[in-house]
């Protein structure tokens, strides 16, 4: 359905330039919400609403427009926003008076922001966050963007739309074309209903072949920077950000053996060599940020997600396994060795993201200054030798070093002429001393909420990258948090919940019955645990969340699956999860954990499940080949697993 006429909703939008006004009110009612996100807005003088039915109801007896904003604790134009717009007076003032305004945490809401989400797409405009969405009373969308600056200004030339311009506007064509505006949303509503089931979804007419996984593979390997490694658009020079994107590695990880030319093993080689070299990993303390802003892995995006690194964690073990990389080896180590320090709550489970920002300043926990670096390492040889190893001049906003290795240890110390032992030990005692002095900056705010699924991830990252470096300390903690999450996620009727945390000064408590991620991320942890250590526990326990899945996600005791179950929240539209992005959908992960238990259980019927499954997915892979690649993995686990018998 075409919505380019949807531009006619800021058509009698006046061009104002105000004085902008700030102000701290008293706490507004989301200072008593779980998410730590939401308290974050807390003290705005916006009147936020969680999402809920008291909202939605004030809406409809006042005949009010709804305001939905929908970001995470560590999106930094999230902050942005919020400190612009969302504490300003003036803004908040108008929100207030012709508004219902909601707030949503993306990450304990999924099924919200994929519903919103995906009808921006269906307007034509790029998603992002903060999500910003205007809404009829009944929750239908009609308009909607990313960021606003508060107020109109000049962006290299072009004028730039403020959110005050925008609210004016949309308030204006409501009153005026409520008609238009109303119809525009029924369209949008039902078009959106279409892509979130899928268009495509079906018993479609292509047999099950492993031609889908080849032409997967061969989208990826077309993205390839062969420079840099990574994945981008040829087109563009691979400018812009750059993601690990490990569903592709795992996928090329996975097909590797497959491939006589030896390209995969040298795709493989260069990114993961990148990665670990790049400023998108913490040198210092570990784990890896979430992007890069450039092509070269340099200069980061400074959040770090645990599910980024719980995907890597699985990503480098599996490298090692297959060639025993120092590199790969620091790199992963590093990184458990962050989540279990600084990312995992004192009962085990493991937290949700470190924010990009400290002290209102992108990055400033993490980068350095030439003064700072001479100061902390205040021998003349070992900063010579330092800076030739980590960067001799400053590459962020020209005054500060973000710490990015020159090239791999063993080739460093060829080009130095002096053993790799004795470069390693002054390198090391420098990044020490760092740290130390690290530690006691401000530090980046942490988003300490639990999460099923994530947890699911982390879990299967830390049994792997045990495994792979024979570190039971590992194990053990990734034993723990499977533990915890049953103990405090799953209730007595074997369902699981979404989120555990606490209102400050309260008992923490779950929350929110679980999304289909959070059963099929939980069960692949599971698995990975006992396919690690062989305790049938905890294949048990995967079976069991696995029925549970099928019974209340499936339809008709069979997949595809939705995201939200049967007994959920019904909002304008029930999505079934299909793209695999930065996270693989929760589809790809249901069925590689149906085909596994499938085989270890004795089970055919879950191959049955997974086959019906697959034939109602297949024509998303068939089209979109390089969005569909761990639902091309599981396809080609699906296949070998059929010619076994």
């Amino acid at each position: 359905m075409n919505f380019q006429n949807a531009s006619y909703l800021l058509a009698f939008i006046l061009i104002v330039h105000p004085a902008v006004a700030e102000e701290k009110g008293k706490q507004n009612r989301l200072s008593k919400e779980i998410s730590p996100y939401l308290r974050q807005h807390s003290h705005n003088p916006v009147d936020w609403y969680p999402w809920g039915e008291e909202a939605f109801k004030k809406a409809k007896t006042e005949k009010k427009l709804v305001f939905l904003s929908i970001g995470y604790s560590a999106c930094h134009w999230c902050h942005v926003m919020e400190k612009e717009s969302f504490s300003n007076a003036e803004i908040a003032a108008i929100l207030n008076k012709n508004f219902v305004c909601i707030k949503v945490d993306r990450e304990e809401r999924p099924d919200i922001d994929h519903a919103y989400l995906t009808s921006l797409n269906v307007l034509g405009q790029r998603g992002g966050w903060p999500l910003s969405m205007f809404l009829l009373p009944d929750g239908k969308p009609f308009f909607g963007g990313t960021y606003w600056p508060p107020f109109d200004k000049d962006v290299q030339g072009q004028s730039m739309r403020g959110f005050k311009t925008v609210l004016e506007g949309i308030m204006n064509v409501y009153k005026t074309e409520q008609k238009n505006v109303e119809d525009q949303a029924e369209k949008l509503a039902t078009a959106t209903r279409r892509v979130l089931l899928g268009e495509t979804v079906g018993l479609a007419l292509i047999p099950l072949e492993r031609s889908l996984v080849n032409a997967s593979v061969e989208a990826v390997q077309e993205g390839f920077d062969p420079k840099f490694g990574g994945f981008g658009s040829q087109a563009r020079n691979f400018q812009g950000p750059k993601f690990p994107t490990p569903c592709y590695l795992k996928l090329l990880q996975r097909e590797q053996d497959k491939d006589q030319t030896g390209n995969i093993k040298s795709i493989l080689t260069l990114t993961l060599d990148q990665m670990a070299l790049g400023g998108i990993f913490d040198h210092l303390g570990g784990g890896f940020h979430r992007y890069t802003v450039e092509r070269s892995w340099t200069i980061p995006h400074f959040e770090k997600m645990l599910y980024d690194n719980a995907q890597l964690c699985e990503i480098y073990s599996r490298a090692i396994s297959l060639n025993k990389n120092p590199l790969y080896e620091t790199a992963l180590k590093s990184t458990c060795e962050f989540i279990l320090r600084e990312m995992t709550s004192p009962e085990g489970g493991f937290y949700s993201a470190l924010d990009a920002d400290s002290e209102g300043e992108e990055g400033k926990f993490y980068v350095w200054t030439e003064k700072e670096l001479s100061q902390v390492i205040n021998d003349k040889q070992g900063l010579e030798l330092f800076k030739t190893a980590y960067g001799s001049e400053p590459n962020f906003e020209e005054k500060f070093f973000i710490l990015r290795r020159s090239m791999a240890p063993d080739k460093f110390a060829l080009s130095q002429k002096s053993p790799l032992e004795k470069i390693e030990a002054s390198l090391g005692a420098s990044r020490k001393k760092l740290l130390l002095i690290r530690s006691n900056r401000v530090r980046p705010f942490l988003d300490t909420k639990i999460l099923t699924g994530w947890n699911g991830q982390m879990i299967a990252g830390l049994a792997m990258a045990s495994k792979a470096l024979g570190e039971p300390s590992y194990l053990k903690a990734a034993e723990k948090a499977a533990d915890f999450v049953l103990a405090n996620l799953q209730q007595t009727d074997g369902r699981l919940l979404r989120s555990f945390g606490a209102i400050p000064g309260e008992k923490a408590q779950a929350r929110i019955l679980a999304y289909l991620d959070d059963y099929a991320y939980l069960c692949h942890g599971l698995i990975t645990l006992y396919e690690t250590n062989g305790d049938k526990k905890r294949l048990a326990q995967a079976i069991k969340l696995n029925e549970n899945m099928i019974k209340h996600h499936g339809k008709q005791g069979t997949g595809p699956f939705f995201q939200t179950s049967e007994d959920h929240e019904k909002l304008f539209a029930r999505s079934i999860d299909q793209y695999d992005g930065a996270q693989p959908s929760a589809n790809s992960v249901a069925l590689s954990n149906l085909v596994k238990l499938s085989r270890y259980n004795q089970e055919p019927r879950l191959m049955k499940i997974a086959e019906d499954s697959f034939k109602g997915l297949v024509m998303r892979l068939k089209m979109q080949p390089s969005s569909s690649t761990a639902l091309a993995t599981a396809l080609a686990e699906f296949l070998d697993e059929g010619q076994k018998k």
